[in-house]
């Protein structure tokens, strides 16, 4: 696979960062990053929006292409659009780019994108053709067992998908009705793995070393994706691939270390959003935080309404300290 020096699958099995909606932004990004991740995803860009928007220096930042082991996610329904995206991406420094297949959110779905293309197989194929042929750039795909317990298509899709030279599948355990309910059903992702010769990556309900290695005994996929195993605990993909890997395991940042960790990932989004939205957007990344450090409830509501950067960051000493951080 030549797309291994941009994806380090080499370093089997990979354990990669999932693509979340308002979740894994440039700042979180980073911060997984710096512990160790086989690769991060984008959030999700809408393909004709970022090309008629032109993509602004802001977004640019965002998207980080001067990252390493980024992969930019476009989601979108026409192959020109989506070919436009990814010449754009690819233009401006874009490493990988991963095509959405699989987001179940009834907007995305509305506008016959994300998982609503498993029911058009043909269409999907288009649209995965147009990108690869855009781009000298290895290309990818996210996407789910299928539309719904009737029509569990993933293994046809991913053949007819590295037939047209996807190099990557990645398969949430569940079809697009499920949404996130339920369990993943890992068994399930092996049939794309005996479907296909491309590396197949096992998403859903991985938080752990355990769920791992259950996700990839039971599937017989190359890694893992994470995504709110993540939350509040940035260090666990680098924990659970040292685990499954045999090499040393990174200890969990001490109580000192976390509180550098979550201050500066706070500033970091003051910086990145603005003071405002920056407020905001940093609440949910506290509250995981405070969940992982068993923060107490009284203390917690004082983080969480504060108003002002300085109030918040003269109590994250306190937050972050109740206990030690959790490891994988």
């Amino acid at each position: 696979m030549n797309a291994a020096a941009n994806l380090p699958l080499t370093d089997c099995p990979a354990v990669a960062l999932a693509p979340l909606a308002g979740i894994t932004d440039l700042p979180f990004r980073q911060v997984v990053a710096g512990f160790g991740a086989s690769w991060v995803v984008s959030e999700m860009v809408a393909s004709q929006e970022m090309v008629q928007a032109k993509a602004s220096v802001r977004d640019r930042a965002e998207l980080g292409f001067d990252q390493r082991a980024t992969a930019v996610q476009l989601a979108g329904r026409d192959p020109y659009w989506m070919a436009e995206a990814a010449r754009m991406v690819a233009a401006n420094g874009a490493a990988l780019i991963d095509i959405n297949m699989g987001c179940p959110a009834k907007k995305v779905v509305g506008g016959m994108s994300g998982s609503a293309l498993l029911r058009e197989p043909d269409h999907a194929l288009r649209l995965i053709e147009a990108v690869v042929a855009a781009v000298d750039v290895p290309v990818t795909l996210k996407t789910r067992l299928g539309w719904d317990d009737g029509s569990l298509n993933a293994a046809e899709v991913a053949l007819r998908a590295q037939n047209a030279g996807i190099q990557l599948v990645t398969i949430h355990g569940r079809t697009r009705c499920q949404f996130y309910k339920g369990h993943a059903d890992w068994a399930a992702i092996r049939a794309v793995r005996e479907a296909v010769d491309i590396p197949v990556i096992a998403n859903g309900d991985i938080v752990d070393h355990a769920t791992a290695v259950q996700a990839l005994d039971q599937s017989g996929a190359d890694g893992v994706m994470i995504g709110r195993g993540a939350q509040g605990r940035p260090w666990v993909l680098a924990q659970i691939a040292a685990r499954m890997s045999g090499a040393p395991v990174p200890k969990a940042p001490g109580e000192n270390e976390f509180i550098e960790m979550v201050s500066n990932h706070y500033e970091a989004m003051l910086r990145f959003y603005g003071m405002s939205l920056g407020l905001r957007v940093a609440r949910k990344h506290l509250g995981w935080y405070m969940d992982t450090a068993g923060t107490l409830p009284g203390l917690r509501h004082a983080v969480l309404t504060a108003s002002s950067p300085q109030s918040v960051l003269s109590l994250i000493p306190d937050a972050m300290s109740q206990t030690a951080p959790v490891a994988a």
